[in-house]
C-alpha cells in the first residue's frame, strides 16, 4: 500500500535565478489502496507578479486544490521532473535499495532536472546548485557508467561514494542511456555515453541525426562530440537553462506525454499521437502556425529517418518566459529494421495510425494549420535533403564506413513511398 508522502513545490519564476515555493503536493492512498495526488498552489505564491503555472494542461494557476488519480497520484508536470530508466537505476544503487515508492524517486533526484521545479520537504527552498561536473570529468564518470551498467562495485572503496554521487546529476533527465550534467563552456550539458554493448557509435549517429534535422530546417539542440580515455561521448546543451551572472535561469518545461495528459504503458499508447498533440499545442503555443509547421516537419523527418523512438517523452514544450512554445528536438536516433514494407512511428501521424508512410503523413495536413501544397513542400523538402546528403552528414559527423552501411536501412526505406 503506498504511504502518505508531501513535500514542498519549488519554482524558478521567469528570469530568476533561485527558487520560490509554488505550493504543495501530496499522495496518499485511499480505503483501497489506491494513491490519489494532490496539489495546492501557496497564497503567497498566487500573489507575486512573477508567479507562472507550472503546466498549460492540469495545474492551471488559480486558488483550489487539484487531484489526480492518474500515474499513481503524479501530475504530469511533476512527473516529467522524475527520473526515468538510467536515472532509477542509478538513484537505487546510491541509496542501496533495488525498488523504491515514486515518492523517493521524485525526492531522491537531485538539484538539475528537466524544468524549473524543485521538490524539498521545507517550506523555504534551499538554494539552487551552480557547480556542476566540468567536463573534466568526462572519463571517470564514462567508467563509473560503465560499472553501473555491469553492476560491479566500484573498487575504490574511499572514493566510491564521491563518483557516485558524481553520476547522480543527470539521473532527473528522461531516457535509458547512461548520461551526466556537465558544465562545458559557461553553460550545462548532457554528456550521453556509449555502452559495451552498442551496436554502433551511439554519440556520433546521434549528433549527426541532429546535424541532418537541422540542415532539413527543424529547430534542433546544440551538439557536439568530445573524446575521453578513447571512446566518443555526446555533448548537448541543455535548452532548458541559460547561464547569467547570478546563476542559471531554468525553463519551465512540460512533455508531450503531459501535453496529451497520457502516461507509459501499452494501454495509453492509442494516446500517443502528433494530430491530437498538434491540437494542444495550437491551444496552448504563443505561435501555434509556427510551432504546428515545425512539428509536421520533426513527423515527416522522424518517418525519413526511421527514428521510430519518438515517443510523447521526446517532445516538450518550453517557456523560457512567461508563454509556452515548442522545444527544440532532441534524442533522435534511427532504428534499423527488418522489414523493408512498412514501419510505425510511437505515435499516431495520420488517418492510418502509426504508418509512417507518405500517404498517411499527408493525410492531416489540416491539423498542423496546413494547406496540402504547404505539408507537400515540406515533406518533399525533408525527402529530397535525406535522401541527398544523409551519408554526408553521418560521415561529417565522423560516423565510420561500417556504421553508416549499419544504419543505411533506416534512411527512406520503401515503404515510405507507398501511396
Amino acid at each position: 500500500m503506498t504511504s502518505e508522502r508531501e513535500c514542498y513545490v519549488y519554482i524558478v519564476p521567469p528570469g530568476a535565478t533561485e527558487f520560490v515555493t509554488a505550493g504543495r503536493f501530496r499522495v496518499s492512498p485511499t480505503p483501497d489502496g489506491e494513491p490519489v495526488g494532490e496539489f495546492v498552489y501557496g497564497q503567497r505564491y498566487l500573489e507575486r507578479s512573477d508567479a507562472v503555472e507550472l503546466d498549460p494542461v492540469e495545474l492551471r494557476l488559480r486558488r483550489g486544490l487539484y487531484e489526480t488519480t492518474r500515474m499513481e497520484g503524479f501530475f504530469g508536470a511533476i512527473r516529467d521532473s522524475m527520473p526515468d530508466f538510467w536515472g532509477r537505476r542509478v538513484i537505487e544503487r546510491h541509496t542501496g535499495h533495488t525498488q523504491l515508492e515514486e515518492f523517493d524517486y521524485l525526492m531522491c533526484g537531485p538539484d538539475d532536472r528537466a524544468g524549473a521545479l524543485g521538490f524539498g520537504l521545507t517550506v523555504e527552498p534551499p538554494a539552487p546548485r551552480h557547480r556542476f561536473n566540468q567536463k573534466l570529468d568526462l572519463e571517470i564518470l564514462q567508467t563509473t557508467a560503465d560499472l553501473i551498467i555491469k553492476d560491479v562495485p566500484i573498487l575504490d572503496s574511499s572514493g566510491a561514494r564521491q563518483i557516485e554521487e558524481l553520476m547522480l546529476f543527470g539521473t532527473s533527465l528522461g531516457g535509458a542511456r547512461p548520461k551526466a550534467v556537465v558544465e562545458h563552456r559557461q553553460n550545462l550539458w548532457i554528456a550521453k555515453f556509449t555502452r559495451h554493448d552498442d551496436r554502433w557509435n551511439y554519440p556520433r549517429v546521434e549528433h549527426g541525426l541532429l546535424k541532418l534535422a537541422e540542415i532539413c530546417n527543424l529547430t534542433v539542440a546544440q551538439s557536439e562530440i568530445t573524446t575521453v580515455g578513447g571512446r566518443d561521448v555526446l555533448l548537448v546543451r541543455r535548452f532548458d537553462r541559460d547561464r547569467v551572472e547570478e546563476g542559471y535561469q531554468r525553463y519551465r518545461m512540460v512533455s508531450a506525454l503531459t501535453m496529451l495528459q497520457s502516461y507509459d504503458s501499452p494501454v495509453a499508447r492509442r494516446d500517443w499521437s502528433y494530430i491530437l498533440l498538434a491540437d494542444e499545442i495550437r491551444r496552448v503555443s504563443a505561435e501555434p502556425k509556427t510551432d504546428l509547421l515545425e512539428l509536421f516537419g520533426r513527423m515527416c523527418f522522424n518517418a525519413a529517418v526511421s527514428n521510430i523512438d519518438d515517443h510523447p517523452r521526446n517532445h516538450a514544450m518550453l517557456a523560457t518566459d512567461r508563454v509556452w512554445r515548442l522545444s527544440p528536438a532532441f534524442d533522435l536516433t534511427p532504428t534499423p529494421t527488418i522489414a523493408l514494407e512498412r514501419r510505425d512511428l510511437a505515435m499516431v501521424c495520420g488517418s492510418a495510425g502509426r504508418y509512417a508512410n507518405r500517404e498517411n503523413l499527408m493525410s492531416q495536413h489540416g491539423r498542423f494549420l496546413l494547406s496540402k501544397e504547404e505539408a507537400t513542400v515540406i515533406l518533399d523538402n525533408i525527402v529530397e535533403t535525406v535522401r541527398n546528403t544523409w551519408r554526408s552528414v553521418m560521415q561529417q559527423a565522423g560516423v565510420s564506413e561500417a556504421d553508416c552501411q549499419a544504419i543505411a536501412s533506416t534512411f527512406l526505406y520503401e515503404g515510405f513511398f507507398y501511396e
